[in-house]
């Protein structure tokens, strides 16, 4: 009476219209929220036993990020056959990211504590980070080349470089470039059901971005208070308007331009509330990292990443977000 075909056809169609309509890693976070709710409750005991205080914890909170990400992206990657262009530039922009996060690591690796490891040790870790990486990028000849090539820069200029990369900057560099190859490819990263994004991806990249440009604006403004009240006036609300202008064409498109677009339009907003602020919003640039790390580790599904935003919610000082992050809207 019944065929056994159609019914796993139908199990599975039924399936993927679940996915499309509730995206897995909004389910992930939900259920993973005792998980973080013991790690902020066992805050003190483990940033107590790993040596965390506010002057160290974005530096090493950092380099585990930039670790985890790099992680992330040789192994979680997919496989390219899955694209929907012959040609991408996606090697390429995974090459970046790869480059990036072993900048990061080895630029910090001398402010970290030192791991006891022996020379057979050091060349197993080695042999096996390029066992990873040749085998992240079949898809051409050049590809383990491009790969290989990207992570040995990378790691012999942060080793060779006087001084180390910016932590804040750094993580926010490697999280919007991870979050925009993400858009750019969602199939590849397994974001969204078959690539498809739903309003949840969509406003989950628009909230990282949005914090990621608060932290920059935060973090390289200073408080001058020298902008004219009229023209202050005016000034922001041609950006509001054209912020929320790109932030809607970009959740009917889903395009990369007007995310990047979108992104640097609130970040001249942002720039415009803190250069004509009197005083510097205290604490609020440590919430706003703390956001954009919780958010990627989320979209990201790296629930250690997770972990590390809500260990600085517990750390760095914080402020009242809404009331302190409405002054910048």
């Amino acid at each position: 009476m019944f065929n056994d075909v159609v019914i796993v056809q139908s199990a599975i169609s039924a399936f993927n219209n679940a996915a499309l309509v509730a995206p897995a890693f909004l389910w992930w976070a939900v259920l993973s929220l005792p998980l973080m709710f013991l790690v902020w409750k066992c805050a003190p005991m483990i940033c107590d036993k790993f040596s965390l205080v506010p002057d160290n914890i974005n530096a090493r909170g950092g380099v585990v990020v930039a670790l985890l990400t790099f992680v992330w992206v040789v192994l979680f990657g997919g496989n390219y056959a899955v694209l929907r262009d012959e040609m991408s530039v996606l090697p390429f922009v995974v090459a970046v990211i790869v480059f990036l996060t072993s900048l990061f690591v080895a630029s910090h690796m001398r402010h970290l504590p030192a791991f006891k490891m022996n020379a057979r040790a050091r060349f197993a870790v080695a042999l096996l980070i390029l066992l990873a990486l040749v085998m992240s990028d079949l898809h051409a000849w050049w590809g383990p080349i491009l790969q290989v090539g990207a992570c040995s820069l990378g790691w012999l200029m942060g080793r060779v470089a006087r001084g180390a990369m910016r932590p804040v900057a750094g993580m926010i560099l490697i999280i919007l470039m991870v979050t925009v190859a993400m858009l750019m490819q969602p199939e590849f990263f397994r974001f969204g059901q078959l690539g498809n994004l739903t309003p949840v991806h969509l406003i989950f990249v628009l909230m990282i971005g949005v914090c990621a440009m608060a932290v920059i604006a935060l973090n390289n403004i200073n408080a001058r208070a020298k902008i004219r009240e009229s023209a202050y006036v005016k000034l922001k609300w041609m950006m509001r308007v054209v912020s929320v202008l790109m932030m809607a064409l970009f959740m009917l498109t889903e395009s990369v331009p007007l995310f990047v677009g979108m992104c640097g339009a609130v970040l001249v907003l942002f720039m415009l509330s803190v250069w004509h602020a009197k005083a510097q919003p205290r604490g609020l640039m440590e919430s706003m990292l703390a956001m954009t790390v919780i958010l990627f580790g989320v979209i990201t599904t790296m629930p250690a990443v997770t972990a590390i935003g809500v260990l600085y919610l517990s750390v760095l000082p914080q402020a009242k977000i809404w009331r302190e992050f409405r002054a910048l809207l």
